[in-house]
């Protein structure tokens, strides 16, 4: 049995769905029989480029087109195997024969930029000096790679993808034929995982169309393609825009659980983002497209894109300062009668010049002290002292990432807590804590400097609802790393 896509490959013109611009053209130019003598049809794969080209070869030379007919007028070619000069002289020699039974020798050459520059060549001189009885159609998915010279002698026509309601309207039409039992929810799901390409659609809709005896519901393809359902897109969105890490956490352990790799997760993401922008939004997008089935941690990266909260347009008040530095420079002269001697007859005092050199050495020791925890914390990202308990988490999460990945499991598995004057990490086992320890100093350069870093091998009270998380990217035994 055929596939649904070659069932119902359009055979004239007028059967041809979602390019209605390219196919009226087309259809007057035969009627008025004002055929050029060289057509290059451009668009994405899957929207018709070949159909058309073979609807075309069949409809200027009067042949009725069937999808299995084999008319020796009508020459395909593709490029992407006949790319040398060898092949496109033998086509100049054979087209200069007459056509056997049609009006014209129709040669259609398929993904045209394959060509070497050589070949390119020798079909230009075809093409500058076509015979009557010759007519190219050329298509391609990549018109930067077709010269400007061949774009020039030929009658470009460019392919669209369908528009959702489009396809949704063609597919629910082949579903009746068919006798598909499936909802508008799933279709819409075919709609968008097809988009916008007939071919890739109709193929989709096939391989669904076999998941069920019953009616074909969005559950059923969710499942069965592994796709996160679109609730837990908008609680990860959610959770994004209103800093809520716990939220977070637990959608992605929710979804790696249901065996969803985090790429797909990030894909769904940028659809959902893509097709509702908002500001505070945009800047998760740069974060997500670096998240492929390839990457390494990409749990651990997810985590991160949907943790880092300071790059997060919600305080977009920072441009409000500019208006006050000015009311701050204009009070200033105000303050220019203060700078009266005040404050430095005060200095009169220093006349003990024995002071002097004995506080003189004694501030040197003290930037000695500075520079111990500075080699571990070059990178570190400032963050100011009023940082929430949940920027605070996200900001050691990127530090880590950056500086010391091989602890990032055993801490994003881990809890942060501002307690008093203190920030605590409840690592929850010992050997967790142990390994989290040997990167102290890294951790203590992302916090506050108003907080002591205190790390302990407890379990933070109240965390049931991290329970269900507690395995996602965590260990089960006891590893020593030694670095």
């Amino acid at each position: 049995m055929k596939a649904l896509y070659r069932r119902y490959r359009p055979q004239t013109l007028g059967e041809v769905v979602g390019q209605k611009q390219i196919t009226d053209v087309l259809a007057r130019s035969i009627k008025e029989d004002k055929v050029a003598h060289a057509y290059l049809f451009i668009g994405p794969r899957g929207t018709g480029k070949t159909s058309v080209a073979r609807i075309l070869a069949h409809e200027v030379n009067g042949f009725k087109y069937e999808l299995e007919d084999d008319y020796v007028d009508i020459i395909e070619i593709d490029a992407a195997s006949n790319t040398g000069v060898d092949n496109i002289r033998d086509l100049r020699e054979k087209a200069n024969i007459a056509p056997t039974k049609g009006k014209y020798k129709v040669y259609i050459i398929d993904e045209v930029h394959m060509l070497s520059k050589s070949a390119f060549n020798a079909l230009l001189k075809t093409l500058e000096e076509p015979p009557e009885h010759v007519i190219f159609i050329m298509a391609t998915t990549e018109k930067n790679k077709v010269p400007v010279t061949i774009l020039s002698r030929s009658q470009v026509f460019q392919f669209n993808l369908a528009d959702p309601s489009t396809m949704f309207d063609h597919l629910r039409n082949i579903c009746k034929k068919e006798k598909i039992d499936i909802t508008d929810d799933a279709l819409r799901i075919v709609v968008k995982r097809g988009g916008g390409s007939f071919r890739d659609s109709l193929s989709l809709l096939e391989q669904v169309s076999t998941l069920s005896d019953k009616t074909i519901t969005a559950d059923i393809i969710t499942d069965a393609l592994g796709l996160p359902q679109d609730e837990a897109i908008q609680k990860l969105l959610f959770g994004y825009k209103n800093h809520n890490i716990i939220e977070v956490r637990n959608t992605i352990a929710m979804l790696e659980n249901q065996g969803i790799k985090a790429d797909l997760i990030a894909g769904e993401l940028i659809n959902a983002i893509v097709d509702d922008p908002e500001p505070i939004l945009l800047p998760l997008l740069d974060r997500l497209t670096k998240i492929d089935s390839t990457a390494s941690y990409g749990s651990v990266k997810l985590l991160l894109a949907l943790t880092n909260f300071q790059t997060a347009p919600t305080p977009p008040p920072a441009p409000m300062p500019v208006p006050h530095v000015q009311l701050a420079t204009a009070p200033a002269p105000v303050v220019k009668p203060t700078p009266a001697v005040e404050p430095k007859p005060e200095p009169k005092p220093e006349p003990a010049p024995s002071i002097k050199p004995a506080s003189m050495p004694e501030p040197e020791p003290a930037p000695a002290q500075n520079p111990a925890p500075e080699p571990s914390a070059k990178t570190a990202p400032t963050i100011k002292a009023s940082a929430s308990e949940a920027e605070i988490w996200a900001n050691i999460l990127t530090v880590v990432a950056e500086q010391a990945p091989r602890i990032m499991n055993w801490l994003a598995s881990s809890d942060g807590r501002i307690e008093g004057n203190t920030y605590k990490i409840y690592a929850r086992q010992k050997f967790k804590k142990m390994n989290i320890e040997k990167k102290r100093n890294i951790i203590a350069s992302a916090i506050p400097a108003q907080y002591t870093l205190e790390i302990t091998d407890e379990t933070l009270e109240k965390d049931s609802e991290l329970a269900a998380i507690a395995d996602l990217m965590g260990g089960g035994e006891e590893v020593e790393i030694n670095e």
